[in-house]
């Protein structure tokens, strides 16, 4: 049994992963962590454990962390969690600063700790076999990715986050587009970005493969006009990648099976791990310049 303790206490943290970590039965929900103590003591009440005031506390009393915070402060936890020895769960992205992703994996790497990234769709068994298929058929020549979110409507959980505010569509689901892409098509490894109306920024990635891809993303989309959708072509035509077959708190517990087959194997290559949140770290830095400069920027 893996005692792991929650660091968040907003809708992700408490519905996603408390509820998948208490769920599962190679899981001990040990405590929470939050910046807020009220919300801490609220959420730990809920699920019968302590509310933890000090961040290391949680730390030395757990074997895992499950980091559910905006990614700056998430950096920070990852880094002490993983330098304690404790094993990750952590969401994306990584971090908001590359210098601050390659300290966590610096700290995973070092204390050889398990580590998984969750990257939702990658924990749908229907996305994670059509992606596998695909990269395995090959002969794609490149793919579009669509994801018009509309989070600032009323009642939508997420659209208070400051962080959402302040760094946009690029840094929330832009870690989602990438996470199909670069299964199929290979690492990214030149990018150029154009910002459009409403927090859309438009991307134009080259990928190992010889492949090209473009993403479209924003979180302010006209109601109306919402979408979602990944598609693939190449030698064979094209090839629409579907939507998760079922709920966040599902995908979750497929995360929590996968890092505790790292734990139990000794094994540390995940798809998913902190090597790989790293890397998509270093793509959305490059695009954030490529924006801001006007420029394509290699990586």
């Amino acid at each position: 049994m893996l005692n792991v303790g929650v660091f968040g206490t907003g809708q992700w943290a408490a519905e996603t992963h408390a509820a998948a970590i208490a769920a599962h039965s190679g899981t001990r929900l040990a405590g929470v962590w939050g910046r807020n103590a009220d919300k801490a003591g609220a959420l730990g009440a809920r699920f019968g454990v302590p509310a933890f005031t000090e961040v290391d506390e949680l730390i030395e009393a757990v074997d895992a962390v499950a980091v559910a915070l905006p990614p700056d402060i998430q950096a920070d936890i990852a880094t002490r969690a993983a330098t304690a020895g404790r094993h990750l769960l952590l969401d994306k992205p990584v971090a908001l600063r590359l210098a601050d992703a390659d300290r966590v994996l610096a700290a995973t790497e070092q204390a050889g700790v398990a580590s998984v990234v969750f990257f939702t769709n990658r924990f749908h068994g229907n996305v994670s076999a059509h992606l596998a298929t695909a990269a395995a058929l090959g002969g794609w020549c490149g793919a579009r990715v669509t994801m018009h979110a509309s989070i600032y409507q009323p009642g939508n959980p997420y659209g208070e986050s400051h962080w959402r505010h302040e760094h946009g569509a690029l840094w929330d689901i832009g870690p989602h587009a990438l996470s199909l892409l670069v299964p199929v098509l290979g690492p990214v490894t030149r990018v150029a970005a154009m910002d459009g109306p409403r927090g859309l920024v438009d991307l134009l990635l080259a990928h190992s493969s010889g492949a090209t891809s473009t993403v479209s993303l924003t979180l302010d989309a006209p109601a109306a006009a919402m979408a979602r959708e990944a598609v693939l072509y190449g030698e064979n035509g094209t090839d629409e990648v579907p939507h998760g077959d079922g709920t966040a708190v599902d995908a979750f517990g497929r995360a929590i099976d996968q890092l505790l087959a790292q734990v139990d194997s000794g094994a540390r290559d995940h798809g998913c791990d902190v090597r790989f949140g790293r890397d998509v770290v270093a793509v959305l830095a490059a695009a954030e310049t490529a924006r801001t400069e006007a420029r394509t920027v290699e990586l």
